[in-house]
C-alpha cells in the first residue's frame, strides 16, 4: 500500500500511517526500532532496497529523508514537505516513509523526522553516502543511539577514517569495520589453533579501500607488531599474511567469495569468504545497539599512522601513508636512530684513538 502525501506535515503523516495500518488489517505495531536513512535521490533506491531487506530480521519504521536542491534562489525561500507512505509488502516487514525537503526545511531535518520516532524504541542513523564529519553532533546524528556511516563511499577513504578518529563518539560505527567481521573471526579462530607468537603480518588487498586500512589497524592494535599493507587488484581484502613462531599463517581469498586458510603443518582448508551485500551488513549493525569498544579501540590506534611519519599531519593535497605502512616504520624507528646515533659517534671515537 503506498500514500502519496504532497505539501505535508508530521501530523498529516502520522495519520497516514494509522490509517494506512487499520486499511491493510494491523493495527498493532510490533516494530523494534527507527532507521532513519538520510541521502541524495540517486542513492535512496540502493539504500532502501537493503533496508527493507534487513527489515525482514528487524522490523522497524524506516524514515529516509532526501534533501532536494532548489534551483532558484526564489525557491529555496519556498518549504514544502513532500511524503510518500509505504506499509504492506512493499515496506517489508515494517513501515517506510519517504521524507523529501524543499527549501528552508532542508536545514531543520530533525525537526520534521522527530514527531515520526517511535516511542520508547532505539534509534539508528545511516548516512549511505556523504556522511558528516562528525555524526554525533549532526542534528540527524544527536537523535540516534546508533550512527552507521560508509568511509568507501567516501572520495578519500584514509583521510575519512582520520576524520572519523578525532570525531569518534560512543556509537559510531562503519560498514567498512562490517565488512571485515568474517575475517576478524577467521583470524582469530586461526590464531586460536596453535601455541605460538606472531612476529609480523602483511595485510593485501585493494588501494582505496579503507575495509584493509581497518583490519590493519586492528591487528596492529591487539597484537602489538608490525603490519605491512600491500595493495592487489582485488577484489575487496585478498589476503592476510601472519608470520609466527609456528611457521606462517595465511588467509588467502582471490575470488572474492571461496578463501584458502593454511596453518603449517596442518593441511588446507577452504573457507566461505564472500563479499557481503549492504543489506547483510546493515542487518549485523542493527543486532547490537550498544558502542563498539573494538572499532573504537582500533580506529583510534591506526589514526595516527594515517599520519607522516613524522607524526605531523599531511600538507593539503597530500596522500597520508596507509595505516600498517607506519606502524612498521614507526617500529623500525628505534633502532634507525640507534644507527643515526652510532654514526654521528664514530668522528669523536676515531679521533679519541689518535
Amino acid at each position: 500500500m503506498k500514500i502519496d502525501l504532497t505539501d505535508s506535515t508530521a501530523s498529516k503523516i502520522n495519520k497516514a500511517l494509522v490509517q494506512g495500518r487499520r486499511a491493510i488489517g494491523t493495527p498493532a505495531i510490533g516494530m523494534v526500532l527507527t532507521l532513519v536513512i538520510v541521502t541524495d535521490e540517486e542513492n535512496a533506491y540502493d539504500a532502501l532496497k537493503a533496508a527493507n531487506e534487513a527489515s525482514r530480521e528487524h522490523p522497524s519504521r524506516t524514515l529516509v529523508v532526501i534533501r532536494r536542491v532548489s534551483r532558484s534562489p526564489r525557491d529555496r525561500t519556498k518549504s514544502r514537505l513532500d511524503a510518500e507512505v509505504r506499509l504492506g509488502a512493499e515496506a517489508g516487514t515494517g513501515e517506510t516513509v519517504v521524507l523529501r525537503l524543499y527549501g528552508e526545511v532542508v536545514d531543520h531535518a530533525d525537526s520534521v523526522v522527530l514527531p515520526l520516532l517511535l516511542p520508547d524504541a532505539p534509534v539508528v542513523v545511516w548516512w549511505p553516502v556523504n556522511s558528516p564529519l562528525d555524526p554525533a553532533k549532526d542534528p540527524l546524528g544527536a537523535l540516534a543511539q546508533r550512527r552507521v556511516t560508509d568511509t568507501y563511499s567516501a572520495e578519500t577513504p584514509v583521510r575519512e577514517l582520520n576524520a572519523r578518529a578525532d570525531a569518534y563518539a560512543p556509537g559510531d560505527t562503519d560498514l567498512s569495520w562490517t565488512r571485515i567481521t568474517p575475517w576478524r573471526s577467521m583470524l582469530a579462530a586461526a590464531l586460536d589453533q596453535v601455541v605460538c607468537d606472531v612476529s609480523a603480518v602483511e595485510v593485501e588487498g585493494e588501494e582505496f579501500n579503507p575495509s584493509c586500512e581497518l583490519l590493519a589497524m586492528w591487528l596492529a592494535d591487539r597484537l602489538n607488531v608490525p603490519v605491512r599493507r600491500s595493495q592487489s587488484a582485488g577484489p575487496g581484502l585478498t589476503a592476510v599474511r601472519m608470520e609466527t613462531t609456528c611457521g606462517p599463517i595465511v588467509l588467502d581469498r582471490a575470488d572474492g567469495s571461496l578463501a584458502t586458510l593454511s596453518i603449517d603443518g596442518q593441511p588446507d582448508r577452504a573457507v566461505a569468504l564472500k563479499r557481503r551485500e549492504t543489506s547483510e551488513l546493515i542487518a549485523e549493525e542493527l543486532r547490537r545497539l550498544d558502542p563498539d569498544d573494538t572499532y573504537a579501540s582500533a580506529l583510534r590506534y591506526g589514526v595516527d599512522r594515517l599520519n607522516t611519519s613524522s607524526g605531523e599531519a599531511p600538507a593539503p593535497g597530500e596522500t597520508p601513508a596507509p595505516a600498517a605502512t607506519a606502524v612498521k616504520t614507526a617500529a623500525k624507528a628505534p633502532a634507525k636512530k640507534a644507527a643515526t646515533k652510532a654514526a654521528a659517534s664514530a668522528p669523536a671515537k676515531k679521533a679519541a684513538s689518535k
